[in-house]
C-alpha cells in the first residue's frame, strides 16, 4: 500500500488569539496541518527546523517586526512561501513586504475562500520544477515563448516586444501580486517611471480584456502593483458577518 505524503503544514504567525483560532479551524477543515505562534522568533525557529511549508504572517508582532522576519527568512535562503495578513490601508507595508520577499498578501477582513485560493496558487508555483517549456498557459491566455506570440480565447493577439515581455512576467507568476518596483526592475531596469508601466498595462488590457475598463485578467492591486488573475484565484464575493458562523461557510470573513 502506497503511503500518502503528509498534508502541507501551514504556520500561522499572529499575536491575536481569535485570528489564530479562526485560521486554524478553517485550514484544518481543508486538510492542512497547522502550527501557530504569536512571536516572530517562533516563525524564525520553525523555518530553521524546516517545520513549515507555508507561512501566514502578520506584520505587527510584539517581538520582531514582521518585515524583519521576512528579511531574516530570505537571508537564510529559505524559499518557504509567505502570505502577509495585512490591515486595510497599509499599502506601504504591503509593498515593503513583497519587495523583501513575501509572496502575496490578504487584507483583513478577508474571506477563507480568498485565502485558500492564494495558498493554492503558491503551492502550484512551488511544486512546478524549473522549466524549459516553450509556452505558458494561464486561463484563456497562451504565450508561445519560442515565437513570442500570444493568444487569448483562441484569438491571436499582436504584441510589441515590450508588451510581450511584460505579459510573460505576469503570466509566469499567474495569481501572484507583483509590485510596481519588481515589474519595472525586470522589464525596464532601474530608474524607470511607474507611468510607463501604467501605459503598457492599459495597452495590454485593450488587447486582452473583453471589457478593458473593467479588467478581470490584468487586475490592479491599489498602491501595490498588478496581478494576472487566473480562474483558480477568482474569489467569491459572498460574505457572512456573523462571527459565530462556521469558519468554512461560503465567503466567511476573517478579521481582527
Amino acid at each position: 500500500m502506497k503511503l500518502q505524503p503528509p498534508p502541507p503544514r501551514i504556520l500561522i504567525v499572529d499575536d491575536e488569539p481569535s485570528m489564530r483560532r479562526l485560521l486554524r479551524l478553517g485550514l484544518s477543515a481543508e486538510g492542512y496541518g497547522v502550527a501557530e505562534t504569536d512571536r516572530g522568533m517562533g516563525a524564525l525557529e520553525a523555518v530553521r527546523r524546516r517545520d513549515a511549508d507555508l507561512i501566514l504572517l502578520d506584520l505587527g508582532l510584539p517581538d520582531v517586526d514582521g518585515l524583519e522576519v521576512i528579511k531574516r527568512i530570505r537571508y537564510a535562503q529559505s524559499d518557504v512561501p509567505i502570505i502577509i495578513l495585512s490591515n486595510r490601508g497599509d499599502e506601504g507595508a504591503k509593498v515593503a513586504a513583497l519587495d523583501l520577499g513575501a509572496d502575496d498578501y490578504v487584507t483583513k477582513p478577508f474571506g477563507i475562500d480568498e485565502l485558500l485560493a492564494r495558498i493554492r496558487v503558491l503551492q502550484r508555483h512551488r511544486v512546478q520544477p524549473p522549466s524549459d517549456q516553450s509556452y505558458i498557459e494561464a486561463g484563456d491566455l497562451r504565450l508561445n515563448l519560442v515565437h513570442r506570440t500570444a493568444t487569448i480565447r483562441d484569438t491571436d493577439v499582436h504584441l510589441s516586444p515590450r508588451e510581450f515581455t511584460l505579459l510573460q512576467l505576469l503570466a509566469s507568476h499567474a495569481g501572484k501580486v507583483l509590485t510596481h518596483s519588481f515589474i519595472l526592475r525586470h522589464v525596464w531596469g532601474i530608474g524607470t517611471d511607474v507611468q510607463y508601466l501604467r501605459i503598457y498595462i492599459r495597452a495590454l488590457r485593450q488587447k486582452l480584456e473583453q471589457e478593458p475598463e473593467r479588467p478581470t485578467l490584468l487586475v490592479t492591486e491599489p498602491g501595490v502593483g498588478y496581478r494576472l488573475r487566473v480562474p483558480e484565484s477568482v474569489v467569491s464575493a459572498a460574505v457572512l458577518a456573523d462571527a459565530d458562523a462556521s469558519p468554512l461557510a461560503p465567503g466567511r470573513t476573517l478579521s481582527r
